[in-house]
């Protein structure tokens, strides 16, 4: 057990008083570009708050709109959170982080839920401090009321489509039968049309897919 005692140490659970330790994440959206420029400034500030720089995860040449499944740095990095492999999270910015905003709530979640801090350099936004976590938890209600926003158009749209006569769910499909009066009877009665439409129908269909 980690207990916190100021913003820049923690108590473990032998008693000792040790600086907090640190993770670094960078990301580039282009090959071409480099994450040294970030990685130098963010070790130079751990530096001088007495962290200890413990892990770094990086995304180079990825695009900070894609989600979790596609930044392996971002989603080792939450899996070691969540392994309390260490107390705060550092990145230059928070678009570094995610450009998506449920995306990023849901990171910003992820780590409150884990005991680990975020700090951002570029919007001064450190949740070490009471200022911080109170951000924590501004972000988590905006967080639920995106999602509670989402459902609400996803409901809106279905009842829409429903309204209009649109039939949801998968299209109703036709077996492969050798028989062609069966062929006849299966489509007539899954379309709800008399065997003579049916036929005529699936004469069309084959005289179509012959060309």
């Amino acid at each position: 057990m980690i207990l916190v005692l100021g913003y820049d140490t923690v108590l473990t659970a032998s008693g000792a008083i040790m600086q907090k330790r640190a993770a670094i994440y960078v990301r580039v959206s282009t090959d071409k570009q480099t994450v040294e420029n970030q990685v130098t400034a963010l070790r130079q500030i751990a530096e001088r708050r007495g962290w200890d720089v413990v892990e770094q995860y990086s995304d180079a040449g990825i695009s900070g709109a894609k989600g979790r499944d596609e930044r392996p740095g971002l989603d080792q990095m939450l899996k070691d959170a969540s392994r309390r492999k260490f107390d705060v999270i550092m990145a230059w910015s928070i678009d570094r982080v995610g450009r998506s905003l449920i995306d990023l709530l849901g990171t910003i979640q992820t780590l409150e839920a884990c005991g680990v801090d975020l700090y951002l350099d570029q919007q001064s936004i450190d949740t070490t401090t009471p200022a911080g976590k109170l951000m924590f938890q501004v972000c988590g209600a905006f967080a639920e009321f995106e999602r509670s926003m989402i459902r609400q158009r996803i409901h809106a749209g279905l009842k829409r489509a429903v309204a209009q006569g649109t039939q949801l769910g998968r299209p109703r499909t036709i077996p492969r039968l050798k028989s062609a009066s069966k062929r006849i009877c299966v489509a007539a009665k899954a379309y709800g049309r008399s065997r003579a439409s049916a036929a005529s129908a699936l004469v069309r269909c084959s005289a179509f897919s012959r060309r």
